[in-house]
């Protein structure tokens, strides 16, 4: 792949100035984005869309990140996508530590996900490369 190949990241976040915030730092670091902003329209748009990196947070509407993250780790066609858990529960993110990629405590800062989406298109990069 060339410097002009499109990343992708989908984010599946409920609350929407959040969504807004992960999507703009994505973008600004080269990826293309969609957001969902429920379980169910994230899992339909996994049907026929395949990022290379999915933010996810675990309480999101009908049906919770834990059964989408399942879904994910299921899917052949998803096994290169990197998921980044978001979850404003200390508990919950250490039960999920080892089956995601990282795990974001909210709230999280734009300067500290803008720094994290740089990062993650430099990993995707790399790993496209190989």
């Amino acid at each position: 792949m060339n410097d002009m190949t499109e990343f992708r990241a989908m984010i599946v976040e409920d609350d929407k100035d959040q969504a807004i915030i992960f999507a703009r730092a994505l973008e600004r670091a080269g990826f293309q984005t969609t957001i969902s902003r429920a379980g169910d329209v994230a899992l339909e748009k996994l049907n026929n869309w395949v990022p290379d990196v999915i933010i996810l947070d675990l309480y999101i509407p009908r049906i919770m990140g834990m059964e989408v993250l399942r879904h994910i780790r299921n899917d052949p066609r998803l096994a290169k996508t990197r998921i980044i858990a978001v979850t404003g529960s200390k508990q919950r993110a250490e039960e999920i530590r080892g089956k995601v990629d990282l795990v974001l405590i909210k709230p999280i800062g734009y300067d500290k996900l803008k720094e994290l989406a740089r990062q993650l298109m430099q990993l995707v990069k790399r790993q496209s490369r190989k």
